[in-house]
C-alpha cells in the first residue's frame, strides 16, 4: 500500500465502513510486514516483540509515520516489555534497508523536511523554546533523572566506571585533559546546563569559569550549586558573545581579552545547519589564538534535514543533528581540526540510567506530571538508547584550534 494515500487527515471518513474495514485490515498487513523485516512480532512472545493494546495503531503508524507511533504508546495502544529492544531492532533494520531506499512509512512528511531545508528554525527568537519546552520542566525532575552533578549529556564508560556518578565525572575529566586545563585559565561553557563541567573544572583544575545557556532554571539552580566557585551564569544566545564579551571575561586572567578554552556539551545539536559557521565564527571571536575548542555533540550518520518528527514535536523543538561532514565544512577556514572521538555506544548505557532513576523516582513526579507525559518520556529515553545502540547515532567530541598546535596534538590517554 503506498503511504500517500494516507496523508490527509480524515481521509478514511469519506469510504463506505467495508471499504474502511478493507483499508484498516491492509494497513494492519502492511504494518505486520514492516515490523517482521526487523524481526518484531506484532503480538510474539520475546521481550521486544509489540503488543497491541488500542485500536489504529497501524493506521496512525501509516498516516504519521514516527509521530504516529509515538503517540500511539504516549495513548497506551501498544507497549514492548524492552522498548530500548524494539528500537534497537528496528532502526538496525531500517539502517540495513537504506541502501534499497527509504522503507514505506519510514520517511519523514514532506512539510517537516521542507521546513528543516529551507527556514532557518533556530533563530534567536526561537532559540529559547526549547527551554520552555523541555530544560525548564522542573530542576527537582532532572535532579532524580540525573548524576549527583546533573551532566545531561553521554557519560565516559571507560576506565573501570561501574556507576553513572563514575561515568559522568570520568567524561568531565576527559574533557579537561583534553583540553590541557591549568590553574588560572579561563574558560567559557556554551551551553552550560546546571554547571556540571563548570563546577568540576573549577573544584579540580582551579580554572575561572562563564557558562551561557537559554534556560532561566538551569541558571538559578547552578549559581546555587557552585557557590565559592569561580563560576558565573549567564541567561543569553551563543551569537551575542561578541558584543558581550568584555563584560563577561573573568579578570585577571593570562590571555588576551579572550578565553583560553571554550567548550560546548551537547549544545551543538541546538545549533541548526544554517548556522554552523556563525557558531564557529562566534567561537573563533572569544577564543585565544593559541586556544582550543571542545565541540561534544550527537551526530547522525548521513546528511539530513532536522530530527525525526516525534522528538522534535515533544522533545526537542527545533533541533538538527550534524554530520562529520557538515562540522566540518564550518571548520573550513576557521579552525584546525586537531582530534576527532568517537564514544556514541557508551550513550546507550547512560540513557538506560536515567531511565531507571526516572522509574524509580517516578512516584514523587505522577501526581504533577501524569501517565501520559510517564510514557512520552519513558519513549525518549529509551528509542534514543536503541538507537545508539543500534549505532544510527554517534557522540562525538572534537578538539579544534584556531591555527593549529605547534608540533602536533595528542589526545589525552
Amino acid at each position: 500500500m503506498e503511504v500517500d494515500a494516507f496523508e490527509l487527515t480524515g481521509a478514511r471518513a469519506q469510504h463506505p465502513v467495508s471499504h474502511d474495514k478493507r483499508r484498516g485490515r491492509s494497513a494492519q498487513a502492511w504494518f505486520e510486514r514492516l515490523l517482521a523485516r526487523a524481526d518484531i512480532r506484532v503480538g510474539g512472545e520475546r521481550p521486544w516483540d509489540m503488543q497491541l493494546l488500542g485500536p489504529n495503531v497501524a493506521e496512525r503508524v501509516l498516516a504519521q509515520g514516527t509521530v504516529g507511533l509515538g503517540e500511539s504508546y504516549m495513548d497506551g495502544h501498544w507497549r514492548a516489555e524492552r522498548l530500548d529492544e524494539f528500537f534497537h531492532h528496528l532502526v538496525r533494520a531500517q539502517m540495513t534497508l537504506r541502501e534499497h531506499g527509504p522503507a514505506a512509512g519510514t520517511r519523514p512528511p514532506v512539510w517537516h523536511l521542507l521546513k528543516a531545508r529551507w527556514l532557518n528554525r533556530q533563530t534567536r527568537r526561537r532559540a529559547f523554546q526549547v527551554a520552555d519546552a523541555h530544560y525548564d520542566l522542573g530542576n527537582d525532575f532532572y535532579a532524580a533523572m540525573l548524576d549527583a552533578r546533573m551532566a545531561y549529556t553521554c557519560g565516559y564508560w571507560a576506565d573501570g566506571a561501574s556507576t553513572l556518578d563514575a561515568a559522568q565525572e570520568a567524561k568531565l575529566e576527559l574533557v579537561c585533559r583534553k583540553l590541557g586545563l591549568r590553574p588560572g585559565m579561563r574558560v567559557l561553557d556554551i551551553g552550560c546546563g546546571w554547571g556540571s563541567f563548570m563546577q568540576y573544572a573549577a573544584e579540580r583544575h582551579g580554572v575561572q569559569c562563564v557558562g551561557i545557556t537559554v534556560s532561566a532554571e538551569q541558571v538559578a539552580l547552578g549559581r546555587e550549586r557552585c557557590t565559592g566557585l569561580p563560576v558565573a551564569f549567564h541567561l543569553m544566545d551563543y551569537r551575542d558573545l561578541p558584543a558581550r564579551l568584555p563584560g563577561l571575561l573573568p579578570a585577571p586572567g593570562p590571555g588576551d581579552g579572550r578565553f583560553d578554552r571554550v567548550v560546548s556539551l551537547g549544545m551543538f545539536e541546538h545549533v541548526g545547519h544554517k548556522n554552523y559557521a556563525a557558531f564557529m565564527d562566534v567561537a573563533l571571536q572569544v577564543l585565544a589564538p593559541d586556544g582550543l575548542l571542545l565541540l561534544h555533540t550527537i551526530g547522525r550518520n548521513e546528511q539530513g534535514e532536522g530530527t525525526d518528527p516525534w522528538i522534535d514535536k515533544y522533545i526537542f523543538p527545533n533541533g538538527e543533528l550534524p554530520t562529520v561532514a557538515r562540522i566540518g565544512r564550518a571548520c573550513e577556514q576557521r579552525f584546525v581540526v586537531e582530534d576527532l572521538h568517537n564514544f556514541g555506544a557508551d550513550y546507550d548505557r547512560t540513557l538506560m540510567h536515567w531511565h531507571a532513576n526516572v522509574e524509580a523516582a517516578w512516584p514523587r513526579f505522577a501526581d504533577r506530571l501524569g501517565e501520559r507525559f510517564h510514557r512520552m518520556w519513558r519513549y525518549y529515553l529509551l528509542s534514543c538508547a536503541g538507537a545508539f545502540r543500534a549505532r544510527d547515532i554517534q557522540l562525538w567530541q572534537w578538539v579544534l584550534s584556531p591555527h593549529g598546535v605547534a608540533g602536533g596534538y595528542r589526545r589525552p590517554a
